[in-house]
Parts: C-alpha cells; structure tokens; sequence
C-alpha cells in the first residue's frame, strides 16, 4: 500500500492533453542534445586513439633504431 502511493506521487497524467505539448518539445530537445553529445563524445574519442596510436608508432621506431645501433 504504501508503495503505491509512493508511486502515486510521481504519476502524473492530466486530464487537458495540451499539457504534453511542452514535455514532448523539451524531450525532443533533450534527446537531441543527448544525441549530439554523443556523437561529439565518440569524434573526440576517435582523435585521441589516433592520436595515441601515432604516439605509440613513433615511439616504437625510435626504439628500434636506438636498438639497432
């Protein structure tokens, strides 16, 4: 019982439909914002690796060549 009214506290669904217009829009721009972060987070990463794997190749020849001589 009294999770239900728990539960009770956080449902809320109006009798006036108009009401889901501006939760659908600030959804939308969420969902946006959430996509484009993401597609940010994962081009940023993208530059990092090859940025790491350069470093790592560099590296790796100045190791041979000290090694070789």
């Amino acid at each position: 019982m009294l999770q239900w009214y728990v539960l009770s506290l956080f449902l809320y669904f109006p009798e006036d439909k108009s009401e889901y217009g501006p939760a659908a829009v600030t959804f939308a721009i969420f969902l946006v914002a959430a996509i484009l972060t993401m597609r940010l987070i994962i081009r940023v990463s993208k530059r990092e690796a090859a940025k790491a794997k350069e470093l790592e190749e560099r590296i790796d020849r100045q190791n041979r060549q000290g090694g070789n001589s």
